[in-house]
């Protein structure tokens, strides 16, 4: 199977850079062990994600230090629409990341730029995609209020983005993974009139993910007639963007960073989206040294919850069949083990499920690749006491066959369920 549009490469593009989520100090780390240039993360205060589990202060000094000594980038999340109220605090906060120096902010409210520009000018700040930046005039305007980075609005097609590239030298970066806002650029308000949560703060109740029906004031009883499953209606609802196929495409448009989604999602759906979009992307830069199928990439992305995947506006403006999400696709097949903590012979690992000896298990490698690996004897890690079993939360030592070098933050999956048959494997 092969790449979807034009490979060429310019001869200057030799770099371009893979932005992961990371929800919390844990998954930080899975996701530089997995091949992230770079992670963004937000901190307990002013990030557009209050419920993704985020990082104190304290875990963002370690966080920072974890990433400088793997040569990886980090980015913290500034971005709420600020209140008056929040001015104050947003300096006291400022100032701390200004001594903590990540190599940027990402920042949406022409405020909180105004006030990174006094309090710690010495960090770079990008532009986050919720000021839906869609031509450059406007990227052209932010260059001018010193922004580095601007996040282009996920409404752009490949044409337009290579429009902007063409017009400004500023680092443009691109979503290519992930869920997928029902409203302009993620700006909503029905959150905040349905479960009083304020999106644009942090704090989406999701209420786009419920299920409806529909009906006209005056005919009680008569649905909209659309086509609907056992959950109900998903009115609202979207696909999830997938641009597996498009990597080469916006590689040689000249994009610097490619973004995944998803600091609220679990270490499973983190581990396979970075490894996937890590071996495209090298695939695409003429870095790979493994055998690279697009087929392997699509099968990896399938084994993750979603509600199926959609190209989004990258050809131009989707229709209803791109777009429209009826439910879930399919369950989990897989399900993550559990994370290791200690490397070597025999791991040291985080449960995450039941583990019992002579389970046949997946360690996840870096590249698209799986050992097979049977669970010979568990320990625990403190009294190194022989175990019968594991359970979540457990802390525990595992020796299997064969035997295998395991590596720090590598995860380990087990099948959950049949896996689906993916068309064109």
């Amino acid at each position: 199977m092969e790449w979807a549009g034009d490979r060429s490469l310019p001869e200057t593009m030799t770099t371009c850079e893979l932005l992961a989520p990371a929800g919390n100090l844990e998954k930080l780390k899975i996701a530089i062990h997995y091949g992230a240039d770079a992670v963004y993360f937000g901190g307990k205060e002013f990030s557009l994600r209050s419920r993704a589990g985020n990082l104190t202060r304290e875990e963002i000094q370690e966080a920072i230090g974890y990433a400088r000594r793997h040569k990886v980038k980090t980015y913290v999340t500034v971005n709420i629409f600020a209140r008056n109220h929040d001015l104050t605090p947003i300096k006291d906060y400022l100032d701390f990341l200004s001594k903590v120096e990540p190599h940027a902010i990402i920042v949406s409210d022409p405020g909180v730029i105004s006030l990174a520009r006094k309090c710690a000018p010495n960090l770079p700040i990008h532009l986050s995609t919720q000021a839906n930046t869609t031509n450059y005039e406007s990227v052209h305007f932010w260059q001018k209020l010193g922004i580095r980075r601007v996040n282009l609005a996920r409404e752009l097609g490949l044409k337009e983005i290579k429009q902007i590239r063409e017009k400004t030298s500023l680092e443009l970066e691109t979503f290519v993974h992930g869920a997928i806002c029902i409203s302009y650029s993620g700006r909503c308000m029905l959150s905040l009139y349905l479960a009083a949560r304020d999106a644009n703060r942090g704090n989406c109740a999701h209420p786009c993910r419920y299920a409806y029906q529909l009906q006209e004031e005056k005919r009680p009883g008569e649905f909209f007639p659309v086509e609907e499953d056992g959950r109900g209606l998903y009115i609202f609802n979207s696909k999830d963007m997938c641009l597996i196929r498009r990597i080469p495409e916006l590689v040689a448009s000249r994009v610097d960073s490619l973004k995944i989604e998803g600091r609220m999602k679990g270490i499973f759906y983190l581990a396979t989206v970075v490894r996937t979009y890590r071996a495209a992307l090298d695939e695409a830069l003429g870095l790979k040294t493994t055998p690279f199928s697009i087929a392997k990439a699509e099968r990896e992305l399938s084994l993750i919850s979603s509600r199926k995947y959609t190209e989004n506006f990258i050809d131009g403006p989707p229709n209803e069949k791109d777009m429209l999400y009826e439910g879930p696709e399919v369950l989990q097949p897989y399900i993550p083990v559990a994370v290791v903590i200690k490397g070597g012979k025999m791991a040291t690992v985080k449960m995450n499920h039941v583990l019992s000896p002579g389970d046949e298990l997946e360690y996840m490698n870096k590249d698209l690749s799986e050992t097979r690996i049977f669970v010979d004897a568990i320990y625990d890690a403190k009294t190194n006491k022989r175990l019968d079993k594991a359970t979540g939360g457990e802390l525990v030592r595992i020796r299997c066959k064969p035997e295998i070098n395991f590596e720090p933050f590598a995860l380990i999956r087990r099948k959950n369920l049949p896996a689906p048959v993916h068309q064109g494997d």
